[in-house]
């Protein structure tokens, strides 16, 4: 499995034919093809290219079920 460090993972933020990835609890998984992500900009204002556990499962009205069956794509290292 592929592994990231954050200058890494922020590559990928959906801009000019970019993947979008987003990590959370040290998951990264690829959202590119998930509508609320178009572009890397999801509606309650996040970005793909960031990790995002406070986010996704405190701010997110659907938390961690959202990330069911999205693509993984590797890991997030410190």
């Amino acid at each position: 499995m592929r592994t990231f460090t954050l200058e890494e993972l922020s590559q990928y933020n959906g801009k000019d034919g970019q993947p979008a990835y987003v990590a959370v609890d040290g998951v990264v998984y690829d959202v590119t093809n998930v509508e609320a992500w178009k572009d890397g900009n999801h509606k309650l204002g996040l970005t793909a290219g960031n990790e995002l556990t406070e986010e996704i499962t405190n701010q997110s009205p659907h938390g961690l079920k959202v990330l069911e069956g999205l693509p993984i794509v590797g890991e997030l290292v410190e």
